[in-house]
């Protein structure tokens, strides 16, 4: 079996992880698994201050990208892969590993992705999700603090130095490569019908 990989792209709190549940939620866990660039990020444990600031994680190097185009290219051969798993507390990369089996359709979302050539080229189709500044930033203040131990002014002086100069850099001029793009207003209004779309867009 050679899987399907589809990757979701899109700013920081935008909607990719959501859209990607709900698409593994479609199509169910037997056919459809989930892989996140976030698990590839390098160890940063070193320079990180425990509030952000010191590790720009929005920049295309804070990847191992090499390893992740792979891991994609070894999925597409129907190998199984070894997961990297990341701590976010901490900003190690743990000695553990995870097998990854791949399934009939692969879903991979980053949100630098599509920056990336030799890994786009393993892509057989993407989707990027638009989403305002703002929105992204409620949503991310929502997310880091709770999940992260982040206190709000890290999360925002995060955003304003490192996060949105990222997004208007790399992330935002990467949508020119995306098969698909949703809109947010769109992606808000009825989730139900983005997901069918992206569905019908991949010819399921």
């Amino acid at each position: 079996m050679r899987p399907m990989i589809l990757g979701i792209c899109g700013g920081s709190c935008s909607g990719k992880t959501t859209l990607a549940r709900l698409l593994v939620l479609a199509l169910g866990t037997d056919r459809c698994r989930l892989l996140r660039q976030d698990n590839y990020y390098k160890d940063q444990s070193a320079r990180f201050d425990r509030d952000g600031g010191s590790v720009n994680f929005d920049h295309p190097d804070a990847i191992d990208f090499e390893l992740l185009t792979q891991h994609l290219s070894e999925l597409k051969q129907g190998k199984t892969i070894d997961l990297p798993m990341y701590d976010f507390v901490t900003h190690t990369r743990s000695p553990k590993r995870e097998a990854f089996v791949p399934t009939e359709i692969v879903l991979v979302d980053g949100i630098l992705i599509l920056t990336q050539d030799p890994l786009v080229e393993v892509l057989d189709h993407s989707v990027y999700i638009e989403c305002q500044s703002d929105l992204r930033l409620e949503r991310r203040l929502a997310r880091d603090t709770v999940e992260r131990g982040r206190t709000r002014e890290g999360v925002v002086a995060q955003f304003q130095s490192q996060v949105d100069p990222m997004h208007k850099q790399f992330v935002e001029p990467s949508k020119a490569k995306a098969d698909l793009v949703i809109g947010q207003k769109e992606y808000l209004e009825c989730q139900t019908t983005v997901v069918n779309k992206v569905l019908a867009h991949m010819g399921l």
